[in-house]
């Protein structure tokens, strides 16, 4: 299923819904497209466009493999950083778990391309959704869900849309441990913990498969403050087994990991004690497959141990300078509608002129509109209306989120693939 599901976007017809493709590909399959292997800058691509860098993307899923691996953590990255079912076959390929994702359209999207295992980092309360997870459990005895508690509230609601589905199979659910006062979701205290994990064990068709939250939101976070929660996280854990909620489980459920402190899960995750069943050690960073030029390349844990590696950002963004008003300002064909910018504003790279690439040196981008990007230029650059600028970007999820068809470009230009996506 999974394969025939990926093989049918190569069916897709490529047209006017697909930004930055070259117009005369027009009618051919994406499939048919791929294959005539065309040069991202000679061969009719129009700006803006975003590509990926094949070669980049690939580290990435290799790194967090090797990585996950020798920190003995299974994996399942957030699948709502890309939306893209390519790629979550490739992280599955890299030995990935499952995928974590946040809202039910998101987890009809990775079923409809055979995803097997998928962690819901949020608690599910809508009915329909709920029916339809049912049905999904029950007509295959292979497929893995698990989602968040944080209130007694929400497992009723759980219990009784699944109740009225009737669900035969229960649904899995974790308890979330919220990072603080003033924080996301999650209940505040262990006691409020054990609270839901009460009404869980008085459902019919729930059951408590473990505890998780989300260290990223750790109010005034540092490597102490994150650690610190992190093991009351893994001490509720050990205290729900103590109390026998884990009873007749094959495997407890532990799970945290956002992009910034993958490295703290893994050493508090370390020191988890033997349970009375195996534990799933589940971390589900999920920036890390694009990484990025900005808020990530900051807050990355490799940062902190380069002896590990290092992600690389595989992002490109390609627009082009439409108006040179003036020594000190310029503006290119890219804005709001094509490249992040709620957490940083693009960076400009290099510069393309007649097939020849040069640091950007001396620009900047100072704003954005919807289409255009505002460059200031110093004496240093050398910049012309028709160049192509590559931007790095920020942030990849509001990257990833505004293009439908990415192009997967080799280092020399070369495209090999196209990567859709479904938000």
């Amino acid at each position: 299923m999974v394969l025939d599901a990926l093989a049918h976007l190569t069916e897709e017809r490529v047209d006017h819904r697909f930004k930055g493709l070259p117009p005369d590909a027009e009618g051919l399959t994406v499939g048919e497209l791929a294959a005539q292997r065309r040069n991202l800058f000679t061969d009719g691509f129009t700006t803006p466009v975003l590509a990926l860098s094949a070669e980049r993307l690939e580290h990435n899923l290799r790194l967090m493999e090797t990585y996950a691996a020798r920190h003995g953590l299974a994996f399942a990255p957030h699948g709502k950083t890309s939306m893209a079912p390519q790629l979550f076959q490739r992280q599955i390929e890299h030995g990935a778990w499952g995928i974590t994702l946040a809202v039910p359209h998101q987890v009809r999207v990775a079923r409809a391309f055979g995803v097997r295992r998928v962690f819901l980092a949020n608690e599910l309360v809508d009915a329909a959704a709920l029916k339809w997870i049912a049905a999904e459990l029950d007509a295959d005895p292979g497929f893995r869900f698990v989602c968040y508690v944080d209130s007694v509230r929400g497992v009723e609601l759980m219990d009784a849309a699944l109740s009225e589905a009737g669900a035969s199979r229960p649904v899995d659910v974790v308890v979330e441990l919220g990072a603080g006062e003033g924080a996301r979701t999650g209940a505040r205290t262990e006691d409020e913990c054990a609270t839901v994990a009460d009404a869980v064990a008085g459902a019919r068709r729930l059951r408590l498969a473990g505890v998780a939250g989300y260290e990223g939101e750790v109010p005034r976070a540092d490597p102490e403050r994150v650690r610190a929660w992190l093991r009351r996280l893994v001490a509720l854990a050990v205290d729900f087994d103590k109390a026998g909620r884990f009873a007749g489980l094959d495997e407890i459920v532990v799970s945290a990991g956002g992009s910034a402190w993958f490295d703290a899960v893994a050493d508090v995750f370390a020191e988890v004690p033997e349970l009375s069943a195996p534990v799933l050690k589940l971390l589900r960073s999920g920036a890390y497959v694009s990484h990025d030029d900005g808020h990530y390349r900051e807050l990355t844990p490799f940062n902190r141990v380069p002896e590990e590696g290092a992600l690389e950002p595989a992002f490109r963004l390609w627009t082009q300078v439409v108006s040179r008003p003036s020594d000190g300002q310029a503006f290119a064909n890219a804005g709001k509608r094509d490249a992040a910018y709620d957490l940083d504003l693009p960076f400009a790279q290099v510069v393309r002129r007649d097939g020849s690439e040069r640091p950007a040196t001396g620009i900047s981008v100072t704003g954005l509109s919807d289409q255009h990007a505002w460059l200031r230029t110093t004496g240093e650059a050398d910049l012309e209306v028709g160049d192509w600028v590559g931007l790095g970007l920020s942030h990849p999820c509001t990257s990833f989120d505004k293009w439908e068809l990415i192009p997967v470009a080799e280092a020399d230009g070369t495209v090999v693939d196209y990567i859709r996506t479904f938000f």
